[in-house]
């Protein structure tokens, strides 16, 4: 029997990922023969995309670049209420606000703020193997729970309250069948709980990552109560979903590449070079914010003009050959003493993801934990019988692996 289609599915129609979930051949094409082609968004809409590097870097660097989408007729990303809609959000305001707002914020996410949490979060990560057998389900026992748990333990976040705000994040990011009134009752919840968090961390003070932010400000200047659930919110979902999917997909194409995969259980200390490349080759999960051209923008290929709506594909930009020679190639070297371009994966610009250097710290060790905790790691199943999650983001629905050692 043949399942009818869901009239709320959420799809990327025309930009469809290559094989074991490599970057869409359709990249090339487009790079060669339409840099700024249209795609239909998941809503239906109809967006041209940006793919070369030198495109997606211009776009997300120029001030003409406007994340205000909430004006009538402008194309959605999704049907129905999306990341888009909520004009106190940071990644969706332009400057002066943006400005200011990131201005306070930045303090509590510099590297030298984050590099103290890595033992923690090695910890993390080394405690979550040990409590597995040999044969477990990588994204359900580990990629989603990292973070998780990461989450819980910088933010103050009760440990309880763990499943809500996973069906929350999945309901918000991953689910495709859900709709908009769904994913309204699904924000409106997340956000009343986010606003509660932060009243329990003003009433009892600690030092954890929410407290940072409370006490943030620059000179007499502080975030006003909904700039605060705001960015509770947005640490909450993009802190795990985001890194769930990177680690997922990550420990995937290392398990493809065993000569690689060899060579850091041989070295950990290459683990900071691996999690590089797996951003570049297999990140961002999701390129979901377009920009609103406040003015003519000159690309490589010709003239934006002012009031056209674009999407920077950054997957795409990460795998332009002028940027990275052999862009396809998976090398766990390739961001060595001498890199190449900086990769997108955290954007560019200055909606840069404010957090990138908490993200890479959790990849890294997630990284460096399974090559020393399962040097034997490999998948249980066929690659090819790997299924992939559909909707705003893209991974392994499931990772069986085995850790037990080769003919036993």
């Amino acid at each position: 029997m043949t399942a009818e289609p869901d009239p709320h599915r959420q799809t990327w129609p025309d930009i469809v990922p290559g094989p074991l979930g490599t970057p869409p051949p359709e990249f090339a094409r487009r790079r060669a023969e339409g840099p700024l082609d249209p795609a239909a968004m998941p809503s239906g809409d109809l967006v041209p995309v940006a793919v070369r590097y030198e495109d997606v870097r211009t776009l997300l660097g120029s001030a003409a670049s406007s994340r205000n989408l909430r004006l009538p007729g402008l194309p959605r990303l999704v049907s129905g209420m999306g990341i888009d809609d909520d004009p106190d959000a940071l990644i969706n305001q332009d400057p002066p606000e943006h400005t200011r707002y990131r201005r306070i914020m930045h303090a509590a996410f510099t590297p030298r703020r984050t590099e103290p949490w890595r033992p923690r979060i090695a910890r993390i990560a080394g405690e979550l193997l040990d409590e597995l057998g040999e044969e477990f389900d990588l994204v359900a026992a580990f990629a989603v729970r990292l973070p998780g748990q990461v989450v819980c333990r910088l933010l103050g976040v009760p440990h309880a309250d763990y499943d809500r705000f996973v069906t929350w994040t999945d309901m918000f990011l991953t689910t495709s069948t859900a709709t908009g009134q769904a994913r309204h009752r699904a924000y409106t919840e997340f956000m009343a709980y986010a606003a509660d968090l932060v009243a329990r961390h003003r009433a009892r003070p600690g030092d954890d990552l929410i407290d940072l932010l409370v006490q943030a400000r620059d000179d007499e200047d502080r975030l006003t109560e909904g700039e605060l659930v705001n960015t509770v919110f947005s640490l909450i979902t993009a802190g795990h979903e985001t890194t769930a999917s990177m680690v997922s997909r990550g420990a995937f194409r290392l398990m493809l590449h065993r000569a690689q995969w060899e060579e850091l259980v041989a070295r950990p200390d290459l683990a900071a070079g691996a999690a590089e490349e797996i951003l570049r080759y297999d990140g961002p999960p999701a390129s979901a914010f377009m920009r609103r051209m406040t003015k003519d923008v000159e690309v490589s290929c010709g003239t934006l003009p002012a009031g056209s709506v674009v999407l920077p594909n950054l997957n795409a930009a990460n795998h332009d050959p002028s940027a990275f020679p052999d862009p396809e190639r998976f090398d766990i070297h390739r961001f060595g003493a001498q890199p190449p371009h900086p990769h997108l994966a955290f954007g560019y610009g200055p909606h840069r993801c404010l957090a990138a250097a908490l993200a890479r710290v959790e990849l890294t060790e997630a990284v460096r934990a399974l090559a020393v905790k399962r040097p034997t790691l490999r998948l249980a199943v066929p690659a090819e019988a790997v299924e992939w999650s559909d909707g705003l983001t893209y991974r392994p629905v499931a990772l069986p692996v085995t850790s037990a050692a080769p003919g036993s």
